[in-house]
């Protein structure tokens, strides 16, 4: 059970995340989770150095999409910023909104990473259809409070994957 939630990479920020290295494992896709990894969980606004960013990664050629929990209306707003596609209401860890988003962009399990600040949402979601994982830290600290739970069961789970030598 423990493997499901290593992260492949695990860079300090969404500025680190090594794209060369990507392109080398045969990455064409990245899937992004939404609230408190690409914008904070309270805004509806994107700040504009990862809008930037986001433009970039769309100009090195790689399919992106967004998945995410939240409601179709919050998701779609950003989405359609970037012009990229969605999956609202995925239930993450759930393997639908994955596999919705992997169809969209035409790719395979193989070719595709998930970029994400969850433990038991976007790693385990993405470990479970074989993506390459990335977690992140998130944005903020400030979160639904469902969320500040699923925080201290994650810290609970990354001091025993530390000290079993799985993550650093």
């Amino acid at each position: 059970m423990y493997q499901l939630l290593c992260p492949d990479a695990m860079p300090e920020s969404l500025f680190d995340i090594d794209f060369d290295k990507l392109t080398d494992l045969g990455i064409k896709g990245i899937i992004f989770d939404l609230d408190n990894t690409i914008i904070p969980w309270d805004s509806s606004e994107m700040c504009p150095d990862i809008c930037a960013w986001l433009t970039e990664v769309l100009g090195k050629g790689f399919k992106v999409s967004i998945v995410s929990n939240n409601w179709h209306s919050r998701v779609r707003k950003i989405a359609n910023r970037l012009d990229v596609p969605f999956v609202a209401r995925a239930y993450k860890p759930a393997k639908f909104g994955f596999r919705s988003a992997l169809a969209t962009m035409e790719l395979g399990p193989e070719e595709t990473a998930v970029v994400g600040d969850q433990l038991f949402t976007d790693v385990l979601g993405g470990n479970r259809l074989g993506l390459f994982t990335i977690w992140v830290k998130p944005l903020t600290r400030n979160e639904f409070v469902g969320t500040k739970i699923k925080r201290y069961m994650e810290s609970w789970v990354v001091r025993r994957l530390r000290a079993k030598g799985l993550i650093r």
